[in-house]
């Protein structure tokens, strides 16, 4: 496991905004409620731990197939129906909308191999990342693949939590299966706008696993 370069100015904020408080509560604490000070000190540690968590990258065995599209995210599935998008595409399409909490790993991945037709950063709300709207009206980045004619969209969407959505790819770019696509601060959600003759190969309630798992086939 490594962490993330988007947590090393996060991580080193918190670290000395903790040690600046725990100086602070064993100055003042110590000496006359040590049971307080240790208290502060374990949920200090306990946050901290939860901090480097988030921006963890475990080491995977990562899936490569020509024929699959592969989970750009960690999280639940909690979105599998025919929709007609908003952006892009004026054709009906297959959402599928993965959710990610705060203690999934917030790396997202490229789902196919291609050419990036379109990379698009839009302001907006902060819905929790679960709410129907959240997909239109929360902030959120867009990017469109296409690969032998067909296009796939994916869209990183900010949630309640999330404050920041990182996205590292431009129009033209040529771009490998499962290498990284961009990166979501906090609780979020990544939908996967897919063509109608795609085979899901996910259920609802289904907890796929970045750059592993098949979330269809086409």
């Amino acid at each position: 496991m490594t962490i993330h370069r988007e947590g090393f100015p996060t991580i080193a904020l918190v670290t000395l905004f903790l040690l600046a408080a725990n100086a602070l509560s064993y100055y003042f604490l110590f000496a006359d409620c040590a049971i307080l000070f240790i208290a502060i000190l374990i949920v200090s540690l306990l946050f901290w731990g939860f901090i480097i968590s988030f921006f963890r990258v475990p080491s995977r065995v990562h899936t490569l197939s020509e024929h699959a599209v592969i989970a750009p995210a960690d999280g639940e599935v909690v979105v599998i129906e025919e929709v007609q998008p908003d952006e892009y595409f004026t054709d009906r399409r297959i959402q599928v909308s993965i959710f990610m909490s705060p203690f999934n790993v917030h790396v997202n991945r490229n789902p196919i191999n291609g050419t990036v037709v379109y990379s698009t950063y839009h302001p907006g709300k902060y819905l929790v990342a679960w709410h129907p709207k959240s997909s239109t009206e929360n902030e959120r980045h867009t990017v469109v693949y296409q690969k032998n004619g067909r296009e796939i969209l994916v869209k990183q969407i900010a949630g309640a939590l999330a404050r920041r959505i990182v996205n590292y790819l431009q129009p033209g770019q040529q771009v490998r299966q499962t290498e990284e696509m961009g990166f979501i601060k906090f609780g979020s959600r990544v939908d996967l706008l897919l063509p109608l003759d795609a085979t899901i190969k996910v259920k609802i309630g289904d907890r796929p696993v970045g750059g592993v798992t098949e979330i269809a086939t086409w």
